[in-house]
């Protein structure tokens, strides 16, 4: 994002304004997109469609990459308006931004902050949800493989098909009934 240089504090407060609002709009649209997709990715968890959540976690991360460049943005406009108020831009907070711009234009800023600041918490909120979710179904397949190993080598967690298992016992003796615990509950 090329912004044009400030000669004086408020003289073109108007472009720096109206950049700082389309980026906003830019942030908050990806942002929404973003959550769209967490909860996407939730409602395919929860029906246990593999390939959905796979198909998601490549726009999520496509997602992720596009949002590098409204960083790049961010960062141009922070820096002009640390120019004109004489700091660094990394020194740079929406009120002091929003001393550049009239107050209508402030006032939507400060809008469209608020807004995303909501967003991008309800991204973060669902896509740790999503993740304990994965973990969830991950120690569920985990158990589900011990049941089916259950004739594994426990001490090393290999697992080995129960033909294998078999082949390794002496004579060909049948295997001994496998005990399985489908609940470990504890009061």
């Amino acid at each position: 994002m090329t912004l044009p240089a400030l000669p004086s504090m408020h003289q073109h407060a108007g472009p720096l304004g109206t950049a700082l609002i389309a980026h906003l709009d830019a942030q908050l649209r990806s942002a929404d997109r973003m959550l769209e997709l967490v909860l996407e990715q939730g409602r395919a968890i929860r029906g246990r469609d593999v390939q959905r959540v796979l198909e998601i976690v490549g726009m999520l991360q496509a997602e992720t990459d596009a949002r590098a460049a409204l960083e790049h943005d961010r960062t141009a406009l922070l820096t002009a308006a640390g120019g004109a108020l004489g700091v660094h831009g990394s020194a740079i907070t929406l009120d002091a931004f929003c001393s550049l711009l009239d107050p209508a234009t402030a006032a939507e800023a400060k809008e469209r902050s608020t807004r995303l600041k909501g967003v991008l918490r309800e991204v973060r909120d669902e896509h740790l949800i999503a993740r304990a979710m994965m973990r969830q179904e991950l120690a569920f397949v985990d158990h589900l493989v011990r049941i089916l190993g259950a004739a594994d080598d426990t001490a090393t967690g290999a697992y080995t098909r129960p033909a294998d298992a078999a082949a390794g016992r002496p004579n060909g003796a049948p295997a001994a009934p496998q005990a399985h615990r489908l609940l470990d509950l504890q009061a």
